[in-house]
């Protein structure tokens, strides 16, 4: 006779949310101040436990609604990956499942139940952050920084509308550097499947019209599902 497999362990699971967004050409994510313990009074990612019946996705979106007030999240919302369950949380196992949100800048409403504080924070600036946040927050970070080379999504930190400069701020908010703006341009608008005109024109800084892009047909949203689309060949960011 085999012997008998043990019980699978059982243990909460929970899921994080990384929001990310530009600001002032600067890169932040949505932190919230806990209310409770354990690390109350500390910086953290929003989040909470997944409730019975509930998919991942649907948890991360209902999660950081509640922690900003917002109850329809824009951007693009997906899996980042799983950390635990061991050793993360001074009450025990605790699986997690982090989720990275890139959106346009919205505003931060209210803080949700176990938090007293919600608003963006620049990534250069965060502080020491509670359970094992800053190892997935550096996970998400890089993650965009990927996306934005092969996929259309930086675009995900734009309105519907944008123009090449707004598009490259986000680029260079998101890798950290400087790029040569006819470069970007020439890039941008070259890539087939990336970018469309819309035809018309706004003001830029500098007083002068600038065209209004946005994604072309093949790179954005079906039917609510992120776009799988592929930049071929993508944009890749400078290497040191």
């Amino acid at each position: 006779m085999p012997e008998s497999h043990p019980a699978p362990e059982r243990f909460p699971v929970t899921v994080d949310v990384v929001a990310l967004t530009v600001r002032r050409g600067e890169l932040n994510v949505l932190l919230i101040t806990r209310l409770i313990e354990p690390f109350r009074g500390k910086l953290a990612l929003p989040g909470g436990f997944v409730l019975a019946g509930e998919e991942l996705l649907e948890a991360a979106a209902r999660e950081l609604a509640e922690e900003t007030g917002v109850g329809h999240l824009p951007g693009h919302l997906e899996q980042l990956g799983s950390y635990g369950p061991k050793g993360r949380d001074p009450r025990g196992d605790v699986l997690t499942v982090a989720h990275l949100l890139l959106a346009p800048d919205f505003p931060v409403l209210a803080a949700g139940s176990d938090a007293e504080h919600a608003a963006w924070y620049p990534v250069a600036e965060v502080p020491e952050l509670a359970f094992d946040h800053a190892l997935i927050l550096d996970d998400a970070l890089e993650r965009a920084k990927s996306k934005l080379e092969y996929s259309p999504l930086g675009a995900a930190f734009c309105g519907d509308e944008f123009t090449i400069a707004q598009l490259r701020s986000v680029y260079e908010a998101v890798w950290g550097t400087r790029l040569d703006p006819r470069n970007f341009h020439r890039k941008a608008t070259g890539t087939p499947g990336f970018l469309e005109e819309t035809g018309t024109m706004t003001t830029g800084d500098a007083g002068r019209p600038a065209a209004l892009f946005r994604l072309a047909p093949a790179a954005r949203m079906t039917a609510g599902q992120p776009t799988r689309a592929v930049l071929n060949p993508p944009l890749m960011r400078p290497r040191e």
